[in-house]
């Protein structure tokens, strides 16, 4: 019985160590958020169009909130798509 259970606890061993993300935008204070750099913000959206969560970026709070209305106001104006590049070819 001991066997089985020092055989699973060996298996369910995490291999991958995620290292902690640094925000860019506190490590680099000359790189500012703007809405009219699209290269900038397109790091930050995925395929499909959505804003990336802080967990996979990686930013603080208070840059993800200023990121997010960047991109709100670049996509209202018309310089980033609401959708994914896609999507018009599924109609």
């Amino acid at each position: 019985m001991d066997r089985i259970e020092t055989e699973m606890e060996v298996g369910q061993e995490r291999r991958y160590f995620a290292r902690p993300k640094i925000c860019q935008f506190c490590a680099d204070k000359h790189l500012a958020i703007d809405y009219k750099q699209i290269d900038v913000l397109q790091r930050f959206i995925t395929e499909e169009g959505k804003i990336r969560p802080r967990r996979q970026t990686g930013t603080c709070a208070k840059h993800q909130r200023q990121l997010a209305n960047a991109v709100k106001r670049a996509r209202h104006i018309g310089l980033l798509p609401f959708t994914g590049k896609d999507w018009d070819q599924d109609r």
